[in-house]
């Protein structure tokens, strides 16, 4: 196995391929997307030319939520999560960045940051809620089992990322994100 490969891709064919972006702005010994890269989850990007330009790619600020219908673009693509510090979100996401940008609805993070401060996700939150809502079920689990208060994401946003899991559009994911914030 090559430093790059991810073990999940060897398990399972069919779950997408994760990358991150890593603009190294926060601290390493915090970075979850720096583990999830450390130990063959995820694969490392360091200039946005090398994002794939078709992929899924995480922007808080793009027009669109990923919905379930997004996973066969995860699959034959990849999701990309831009790794920054939420202090330089806006300069990061103001530049056009490749592929299928999208955003995930209002969820709160578990990790111990920027608990339940709505929509401040990790790299590692905002991979395991798109994966969850495309389906991904089984890699949810592993990824979130890396970090101790991962698997408490799922418990805090059980109903919500149910709900998102089930849109068939955007006008039904606003409408239930709505309902739950």
């Amino acid at each position: 196995m090559t430093p790059i490969e991810s073990p999940l891709r060897e398990q399972n064919a069919l779950t997408p391929q994760l990358y991150v972006l890593q603009l190294r702005q926060d601290d390493p010994k915090k970075c979850t997307a720096a583990k999830l890269v450390r130990f063959g989850l995820a694969k490392p990007l360091y200039k946005v030319k090398q994002v794939p330009v078709n992929c899924l790619t995480l922007n808080p600020f793009a027009p669109t939520s990923v919905l379930n219908k997004d996973q066969v673009q995860a699959l034959k693509y990849g999701l990309v999560a831009i790794d920054c510090s939420w202090e330089r979100v806006q300069t990061t996401f103001s530049a056009r960045l490749p592929g299928k940008n999208v955003k995930l609805p209002t969820l709160l993070p578990s990790n111990p940051v920027n608990y339940a401060k709505p929509n401040k996700l990790s790299s590692l939150e905002a991979l395991a809620a798109s994966l969850f809502i495309m389906g991904f079920r089984e890699q949810v689990s592993q990824l979130l089992s890396m970090f101790k208060w991962g698997p408490y994401f799922l418990t805090l946003n059980a109903q919500p990322l149910e709900a998102y899991a089930s849109a068939t559009d955007e006008e039904q994911l606003v409408s239930l994100e709505s309902e739950f914030f």
